[in-house]
């Protein structure tokens, strides 16, 4: 996929895999995100006492985040980020342009009491890469092929 198709595909989704490294095998866990359209994801945690996610996202710089969607097996989609984690700066905005909020949240999010419970961290994409195939089924790609071949 192209940066602009990448670009693309991350605004049209908004749910993805953050994986956090850890001493062992990586932590994943499935997040909603915001997308800035350009270099960062904003991702909003809701967090209690002992939350192991922001635990290790504090503990380390760099992460991983997988967006995907498959419609079938033969048209499907994903691109892999991989980048910097961390809180925001003073000065910086903890969410984006009102048009680049796309983020699902879990109906959660309405129901708990976000008084203390909520951190903001920033995803700085660092590299990319995406896939995509679009195609048919082998059967509709050989019949496709045997009715060319009988006009």
């Amino acid at each position: 996929m192209s940066d602009a198709e990448i670009s693309g595909f991350l605004s049209s989704q908004g749910l993805g895999i953050l994986g956090l490294p850890t001493e062992g095998e990586p932590y994943l866990l499935p997040l909603s995100y915001d997308y800035d359209g350009d270099s960062r994801l904003y991702f909003t945690y809701l967090v209690g006492s002992e939350s192991r996610k922001s635990k290790l996202s504090e503990g380390s710089e760099n992460a991983s985040f997988l967006v995907f969607s498959a419609d079938s097996m033969f048209n499907w989609e994903s691109v892999q980020l991989t980048g910097t984690l961390r809180k925001p700066r003073d000065d910086e905005a903890t969410e984006p342009a009102e048009g680049a909020k796309r983020a699902w949240r879990p109906d959660l999010f309405q129901r708990a009491d976000l008084s203390g419970g909520v951190e903001v961290y920033l995803f700085d994409i660092r590299e990319q890469s995406g896939i995509k195939h679009t195609g048919l089924p082998p059967a509709f790609e050989r019949a496709q092929d045997t009715a060319s071949d009988d006009n």
